[in-house]
């Protein structure tokens, strides 16, 4: 087979990884826009990281489970219009109901995910599944484009809001619904290559293989974890918490954080090697990170601490996948929809955790007291200690790397 028969969807693939980008920074980039327009709390704003990476792991359990039932080929094609839909509910409803705006950002977060969900089952093993020289390079490439889309939506997003105010930013979700539009179109003309749901080999069904299959949707739930609490966090926490200016957090923050991530990402899909030591190197300096900026109160350092967690973080999701597959190589759609899963679930309890911890550290008399002692007030105590308790997602999975690494080890003695 060759892979120009399919350069059609690989590139519909990426521009829905884009997409894909687009929708899971966007919450992140106004909360602090829909606090002020609608009295949002932080943990109800922290609420809709859960939908969105919630409503992806139930799409990745569903297809763990059932993936037989689905027409892989044809969903594949459908889920940019999902997302495109999604767009438009997020966009316009909140619009004609304002009284009810959070309500219907939250619809159109859980149609998003649907989407999202779906995109994330199917496109890494359709990537996997296109003749490649080095398919591990390729899995790493598609991941760099999601982080390299994040930092062009944070950078365009920005930009428009600053052109056309906060208050319009449904104008800015209705830009974004293009992408998804495109890669509807794209997906709709081109050659897919033949998948299959189950694992092309059995060793995975082997009680002592899947011990270290599990320890695999573990990690990926601690790397989940990590990437994402900054990832949906670093705007807010950038401006709430150290006191920058909205323009400048997002740029030197989750642009920021999201340039290192693509670089990560780019620099293993063109030089990687030791997956397993890169995990965890990432892990351990994922860790030192959220140490860092939680208790800097200097705020160039406290914002430095956020950005390089970008860099740390960049191969502990695809990188989990890539070490899947080289301890169980053929894996099917349905160890696909595991990891993601795994993943899913960490980066939907990890930020919800950072909000829940922000809202009642910063109310409590403990915030209260050392807010006169620090020099900063109780909400900004309250992200902080939001961000550092997050430190333990990294801290475990530097355990974990190195359980992996023993445990795969003595494997290959065997």
């Amino acid at each position: 087979m060759n892979s120009n028969n399919y350069r059609t969807a690989k590139y519909a693939s990426y521009i829905s990884n884009i997409s894909m980008a687009a929708a899971s920074v966007l919450s992140p980039l106004l909360f602090v826009t829909f606090r002020e327009m609608y009295e949002i709390s932080y943990t109800l704003l922290g609420l809709l990281v859960v939908i969105n990476f919630s409503v992806q792991l139930a799409v990745d359990l569903i297809f763990s489970f059932f993936g037989r039932l689905f027409n892989i080929h044809k969903t594949i094609r459908f889920i940019p219009f999902i997302a495109f839909v999604g767009f438009l509910i997020y966009a316009l409803m909140p619009t004609f109901f304002p009284g009810a705006a959070y309500l219907w950002i939250a619809l159109g977060t859980v149609v998003i995910s649907v989407a999202a969900g779906l995109g994330e089952v199917l496109t890494s093993p359709l990537i996997a599944a296109i003749p490649s020289d080095n398919p591990e390079r390729e899995m790493s490439k598609l991941h760099s484009i999601y982080a390299w889309g994040v930092v062009g939506v944070v950078l365009i997003s920005t930009l428009t809001l600053r052109l056309i105010g906060t208050h319009n930013w449904m104008i800015l979700a209705l830009i974004l619904s293009v992408m998804p539009l495109v890669s509807f179109v794209m997906f709709a003309t081109a050659k897919l290559p033949p998948m299959s749901v189950d694992s092309k080999n059995e060793t995975g069904k082997r009680s002592e293989k899947k011990a270290g299959f599990i320890m695999c949707i573990a990690f990926i739930f601690l790397g989940g974890a990590s990437e994402c609490t900054m990832t949906q966090w670093v705007s807010s926490f950038a401006e709430n918490a150290i006191g920058i200016p909205k323009i400048w957090g997002d740029i030197f923050g989750m642009a920021a954080f999201a340039l290192l991530l693509g670089t990560g990402r780019t620099l293993y899909a063109k030089y990687g090697k030791s997956i397993g030591k890169i995990m965890l190197f990432g892990m351990l300096g994922a860790a030192v990170c959220y140490i860092i900026s939680s208790f800097a109160l200097n705020s160039a350092i406290a914002l430095i601490g956020c950005v390089l967690t970008g860099f740390f973080t960049s191969m502990l999701w695809p990188g989990t996948i890539i070490y899947a597959e080289e301890n169980y190589p053929g894996l099917g759609v349905a160890a696909y929809a595991l990891l993601a899963a795994g993943g899913d679930c960490g980066a939907s309890i990890a930020p919800q955790l950072v909000g829940l911890i922000a809202d009642s550290v910063g109310v409590s008399s403990f915030a209260l007291e050392a807010s006169e002692k620090l020099g900063i007030t109780a909400e900004q105590i309250g992200m902080r200690a939001g961000i550092g308790i997050s430190a333990l997602f990294p801290i475990l999975g530097v355990i974990l790397a190195l359980t992996m690494r023993r445990y795969f080890a003595r494997n290959k003695r065997e």
